[in-house]
């Protein structure tokens, strides 16, 4: 092979070797970008959409401090908190609207929270970080005296749903009901179809949230509910059917949309009539 081509190959090879190792050392900021679009600088607060709520911040088990919003709903009717747990960007004043909905419209009390790395939450986010965080929130939502009264309805979309499911596996006991909206059975899955290139390099993710594992180890009679758009660019949606046949409840229900995308799901024709449904379904709200 002539010194020209082994030189120009070996330069190749290095290039490619230095962008997998960037790729790696650097995946947690590709992974959760939860820096983009000045999602650190500003947060809205419930009372912009005139909700009343308490702040609360929360310290993790390796005493990390997060932020979230307790929206009591104290009409005496009112028999449910739902956890939101949010999608990959953004942080938790995006997902005011989705609270105002559950709030006003389904008359339940709503817990929405940063993950760590989010909002003005402290830290860098993680896996075994974000896992933390659920842990610290369902520690308060089940000892709080308001909310321990309280069914307890989990509405996770993407990797919102990843912490969903890891939180209905952990704690069956403590979860009455989970929606879940185009979640993925795990990000290593989900890289081939996103970016096809680097299909040969995303077993080197470290961040793996395996769903397909987790979601079989949640409550048989616990009730979910899978929605999922069938144009969605980012997570297979084979993901979502999969996890509902994995899904061990004897109450589950799946729906899909043909036109939803992976952002664009939650406004799609029918979608809350949907949730009404099965809220009301499971006497939830």
């Amino acid at each position: 092979m002539p010194r020209k081509t082994v030189s120009m190959l070996a330069g190749a090879i290095g290039v490619t070797s230095l962008i997998v190792s960037m790729l790696y050392v650097f995946q947690n900021k590709l992974v959760y970008p939860s820096w983009a679009e000045g999602a650190r600088n500003h947060v809205a607060t419930p009372d912009s959409y005139d909700i009343p709520y308490k702040r609360v911040i929360l310290k993790t088990k390796d005493n990390v401090d997060i932020e979230a919003y307790d929206m009591r709903n104290e009409n005496r009717d009112s028999i449910s908190t739902v956890l939101i747990l949010c999608p990959n960007a953004g942080n938790i004043g995006y997902f005011l609207p989705i609270a105002d909905i559950f709030y006003k419209r389904f008359g339940m009390s709503v817990f929405l929270y940063s993950y760590r790395g989010y909002g003005h939450s402290e830290g860098s986010p993680s896996e075994t970080g974000l896992k933390l965080d659920a842990d610290r929130v369902i520690s308060y939502l089940s000892t709080d005296s308001f909310h321990k009264q309280k069914k307890i309805v989990l509405f996770g979309r993407s990797l919102g749903g990843a912490n969903a499911i890891y939180i209905a596996s952990k704690y069956p006991q403590l979860i009455d009901g989970v929606i879940l909206e185009n979640t993925f059975l795990s990000i290593r899955k989900v890289i081939p179809y996103m970016i096809p290139i680097l299909k040969y390099v995303a077993n080197w993710c470290h961040e793996i949230w395996n769903s397909e594992l987790s979601i079989t180890k949640t409550g048989s009679f616990t009730p979910f509910l899978f929605m999922g758009g069938q144009k969605d660019e980012i997570v297979p949606p084979s993901h979502m059917k999969r996890l509902y046949e994995l899904c061990p409840s004897t109450q589950k229900q799946i729906f899909e949309f043909p036109l939803g995308y992976h952002n664009d799901t939650i406004v799609q024709e029918g979608y809350w009539e949907i949730v009404k449904s099965f809220l009301e379904g499971f006497k939830f709200i």
